[in-house]
């Protein structure tokens, strides 16, 4: 992990930037276009999108307008609850595609396990027929909690190479962490500043303080000591340079220890067991 470049090796062998850009409630448009620019321009090469987001169009501009090599780049979408299902599934991929302006993706996820709707497994069918044609590089899911990925492992062909869920210093999720390992399954972080919630926390702010270093910077550290890819999102181009400039310094074992038993099992989004939304 030495700099914006360095990337995880997924359990197929795909490069995975270990840090990247998220574009969560980022509109689109110029907004969008903007902030993935400036991410790319400040040496990111990893953005994740979603169908829900609505600013797939936006980020796919601003990938056609960068001067940035395709091949260089890791691009991320997810397919929404609604559109859950074998056919649908492959539906919103297409659509997905068409707003992107892309031939290939290189991740993507299932969004939510969705457990009223119980469509996941036929969903997942969808997503590696996706990934035998060759149209994606990896495929994974998002907000799978153990038992989730347990039943998924059951029956699938392809193992998730990646699962993307809250993740920070108030929500470890270690036992997930964990089974992921066993699994292979690489773990990502979204919310990985838990939306700002964590920079008046005084143990980061100590910590920050002994580094020289934002609390925002401690805890993206944090993430990649842990071996978590993450993608925090931001729309202003310092920030965004700010939040990758976590590469010339390592914390401690002790503050990290430190701020891993900041866990409260605090969640800012929705619960995966009961997030239905359609």
């Amino acid at each position: 992990m030495k700099n914006l470049q360095s990337t995880t090796t997924l359990h197929n062998g795909i490069e995975m930037p270990w840090f990247g850009l998220g574009v969560f409630k980022v509109k689109d448009g110029s907004e969008v276009i903007n902030s993935v620019k400036a991410a790319i321009e400040a040496g990111y090469k990893s953005i994740d999108t979603a169908a829900i987001y609505g600013n797939e169009e936006g980020v796919g501009k601003a990938i056609a307008e960068s001067n940035v090599p395709r091949e260089e780049l890791f691009i991320t979408t997810k397919v929404w609850n609604s559109e859950q299902g074998y056919d649908s599934t492959l539906a919103a991929f297409d659509e997905s595609m068409k707003k992107l302006g892309l031939e290939y993706l290189d991740l993507y996820l299932i969004h939510w396990p969705v457990p009223k709707q119980n469509k996941y497994k036929e969903t997942w069918k969808a997503l590696e027929t996706l990934y035998k044609d060759g149209r994606v590089r990896a495929i994974g899911v998002s907000n799978f909690k153990e038992h989730h990925l347990k039943e998924l492992l059951e029956d699938c062909e392809v193992v998730p190479m990646v699962n993307q869920v809250e993740y920070h210093p108030r929500l470890t999720q270690t036992s997930l962490h964990e089974f992921c390992k066993q699994n292979r399954i690489q773990l990502e972080a979204w919310s990985p500043l838990m939306q700002g919630g964590l920079f008046e926390e005084p143990t980061l702010q100590e910590i920050a303080r002994k580094y020289g270093k934002s609390t925002a910077q401690v805890i993206l550290r944090w993430d990649l000591q842990n071996e978590v890819v993450t993608i925090p999102k931001s729309v202003k181009p310092h920030r965004i340079q700010e939040n990758a400039n976590i590469f010339d310094f390592e914390l401690s074992s002790e503050d990290m220890e430190k701020i891993n038993s900041l866990n409260q099992d605090q969640r800012v989004g929705s619960d995966p067991d009961v997030m239905n939304k359609l």
